[in-house]
């Protein structure tokens, strides 16, 4: 077993663990722990207004152009209200593996945005700056410092369907001459059919958009997350098999699977 399946295998028992703990502390405290519609909706809301600590993983088996090889992305989250905004930092550890080759790992590039939100009939708009730096290491930076504009919308009107979509758009402004430039748009398209009990099941596949080379990749997502909730603590644990149907270029992933805990407190 390569070190990115037992990465793979690490993960889904961990976050099996994870649902059964969770699942006998929330029946133990029913009577004051119980979801509502609008626990469930915010669960899920990108710009909750609340603190939240995010574990999510992108499990890559199948890569345009290297069919052998796999790629796993963990990331840690941590989103943080701050006055009218909502700040968002994300750090990412790769491991990347393949015949002939041993498996490596290290930090990918460390990523902050900041939304202004704004709400209207219980949907919600922003927009903010971001930075992406340059903290990668064994091959997994860019080299580049970079910034940029993020945009996003939340539409939670509909006690059962929420929709929105995270646009970012980042370009290099310094880092190594030696370094590849950078022109990026990202457009995250987001659904949750909330089909009862705090089960719902969602598509978050994230279209990337290389506009430096024409390359690019539209994966499509459908998977099942629930929601429970523990105390104070709002646990949202979820899986999503992603597979693209649009792709451009080697190196893009062909079929993954994302998986998360999310914790808003």
């Amino acid at each position: 077993m390569n070190k990115v399946s037992k990465t793979q295998a690490i993960i889904f028992f961990l976050m099996f663990c994870a649902v059964i703990s969770l699942k006998a502390q929330e029946t133990s405290t029913t009577a004051h722990g119980a979801l509502d519609a609008e626990a469930l909706k915010k669960a899920n809301d990108p710009m909750a207004h609340t603190k939240a600590f995010n574990l999510h993983n992108y499990i890559i088996t199948n890569i345009y152009g290297a069919p052998d090889y796999g790629a796993n992305q963990l990331m840690f989250r941590y989103a943080q209200p701050v006055g009218k905004f909502l700040l968002r930092g994300t750090m990412p550890v790769m491991t990347s593996s393949g015949p002939g080759v041993g498996p490596k790992s290290g930090l990918g590039d460390f990523n902050l945005f900041a939304i202004y939100a704004i709400e209207k009939k219980g949907n919600k708009f922003g927009v903010g700056p971001l930075l992406t730096a340059p903290t990668g290491t064994n091959g997994f930076s860019s080299d580049k410092w970079q910034a940029g504009v993020a945009a996003m919308a939340f539409f939670a009107s509909n006690p059962t369907l929420q929709t929105g979509a995270l646009l970012q758009w980042q370009t290099d402004f310094a880092g190594s001459s030696n370094a590849a430039d950078i022109d990026l748009l990202t457009a995250q398209l987001f659904g949750m059919w909330q089909i009862g009990g705090g089960t719902y099941l969602r598509s978050t596949g994230i279209w990337s958009f290389d506009l430096t080379n024409g390359n690019y990749s539209v994966p499509i997502g459908l998977g099942i997350g629930r929601v429970i909730k523990v105390g104070g603590v709002v646990f949202n644990i979820f899986a999503e098999p992603q597979f693209s149907v649009l792709a451009e270029g080697e190196g893009q992933s062909r079929f993954q699977v994302f998986v998360g805990f999310n914790t808003q407190f």
